[in-house]
């Protein structure tokens, strides 16, 4: 049995699908301390996972964020700072804003006002369910550096949908 081989010519004529629809979305929350430990993480991440992220941390409302830039400065990924209804792709980076609140609706992001005293609002759980409802057993949640409870009903969701969920050792974390 021989085996065919394309020329130049006939690749070029080659219809080139989109990618997958279904690649791995992972939402990353983190509170106190999450700007060293998302540094570490996308430092050691390679800029070709076929991977879609997405940072959901407690923000101050009143100050403009420059965490996209901090993380650019790790990467090689494309990172963006959401805006509503953005669709997500593989090999990119999505934080959330200040004084928002995100959801993932069919591969696309949604921003949402807080509507909530500060302190109870809880933008990574409200993130990582709609992670869960939209991407099933692709969808992958974890907990970086923080206090409190933001992220527990979330990752229950994603548990819940088959997804995948780390939290970060609490020894190594800034705050637990």
């Amino acid at each position: 049995m021989t085996k065919k081989t394309r020329t130049a010519k006939q690749n070029e004529n080659k219809t080139i699908e989109p990618a997958a629809e279904n690649f791995p979305v992972v939402g990353i929350g983190a509170s106190a301390g999450g700007l060293q430990a998302f540094e570490e993480f996308f430092s050691a991440m390679p800029a070709d996972s076929g991977i879609a992220f997405v940072l959901i941390t407690h923000l101050d409302p009143s100050q403009t964020s420059i965490l996209p830039e901090l993380i650019q400065k790790k990467t090689g990924m494309k990172v963006f700072q959401a805006v509503d209804h953005m669709t997500i792709a593989p090999n990119q980076v999505y934080i959330i804003p200040p004084n928002r609140n995100l959801a993932i609706y069919k591969g696309s992001l949604q921003l949402f006002e807080v509507d909530k005293p500060r302190g109870a609002n809880m933008p990574i759980d409200s993130f990582l369910r709609s992670l869960a409802q939209d991407r099933g057993n692709t969808a992958i949640a974890i907990i970086l550096s923080g206090s409190g409870t933001d992220g527990t009903l979330g990752i229950r969701a994603i548990k819940g949908e088959a997804g995948l969920v780390m939290v970060q050792d609490p020894q190594t974390a800034g705050f637990d």
